[in-house]
């Protein structure tokens, strides 16, 4: 009969195992990576890591290479199982993105998950940069890129304030269609680009997105409407835009100044924040 004794020993044994194991895994970079964030897929390749990526969220959709990444999902929405199935070992996702029934089903099939939080400012962009290269073991390669963000902000920042006029109002529009419109307010991403970039949010009364109407429009009366590219694209064009009710009674309807960007580059807020904010700029003239 085998002893009490060399029962414990084996157990602990075991034990032992158990965490080396686990200290390897975690210790080691991540082989198989998820991404569920533009800004996240975007920071993972700006790090040199995107060759670990094996599928995307809908909304990544840059660098070229992502196009070809499968998606695990045709809505923001995901599941464990369509995650699973692609056998990752690490999951990036923003925080709040992911329901708890998801995550600890994840977590329990031995899946890491790890949420991070997006600060919309200059300052934020440097640490989302950090925290992403700390998630995938890289935080030498995360100093680098947030050093060079840096500069690359301060650059743009001066070209921005040398070259400052008049402060113009912007006013962005979400747009699917007519049917599906909303306007960003104080504490919204867009509502930070446009400030970086040099404008002022025409809406001040209320904080992130609310539903469009013809009313707030007028009353905002912006100097220049901001779209998505697609967004304005699903209303049928630039020339369908200024015939919506009571754009033609704003300044921007009046001087026909509807002008659009990337949606992942404008809400970027990590690497690529620096060329962002110089475009928009341009647009702003």
């Amino acid at each position: 009969m085998t002893s009490r004794k060399t029962i414990r020993w084996r157990a602990f044994g075991m034990s032992i195992l158990l965490y080396m194991l686990m200290f390897t895994a975690y210790g080691q970079q991540p082989k198989r990576i998820i991404t569920l964030s533009s800004a996240l897929t975007e920071t993972v390749y700006a790090l040199g890591m995107g060759t670990g990526i094996v599928a995307v969220d809908v909304t990544s959709v840059s660098p070229e290479q992502v196009k070809t990444l499968p998606k695990v999902s045709r809505n923001r929405s995901v599941s464990a199982e369509g995650i699973v199935s692609f056998r990752p070992d690490l999951v990036l996702v923003p925080l709040g993105d992911m329901s708890k029934e998801v995550m600890n089903h994840l977590k329990s099939v031995g899946i890491r998950v790890i949420s991070l939080k997006q600060e919309y400012s200059a300052a934020g962009s440097l640490a989302f940069i950090r925290q992403v290269a700390a998630a995938l073991g890289v935080k030498e390669k995360g100093e680098l890129l947030a050093k060079k963000t840096e500069a690359d902000l301060n650059s743009a920042r001066k070209k921005i304030s040398s070259a400052q006029g008049k402060i113009p109002k912007v006013l962005f529009i979400y747009a699917r269609g007519t049917g599906t419109m909303s306007v960003a307010g104080k504490g919204s991403s867009l509502d930070a680009v446009i400030r970086l970039a040099g404008g002022k949010n025409a809406i001040q009364e209320f904080n992130e997105f609310k539903p469009y109407t013809t009313e707030a429009l007028v009353k905002a009366n912006p100097d220049i409407i901001l779209m998505f590219d697609f967004g304005l694209t699903s209303l049928g064009g630039k020339e369908e835009m200024l015939k919506m009710p009571g754009v033609g009674l704003t300044n921007a309807g009046k001087n026909k100044k509807i002008v659009t960007m990337d949606g992942p580059l404008l809400v970027n807020f990590s690497s690529r924040l620096p060329y962002a904010i110089e475009e928009l700029n341009k647009r702003l003239k």
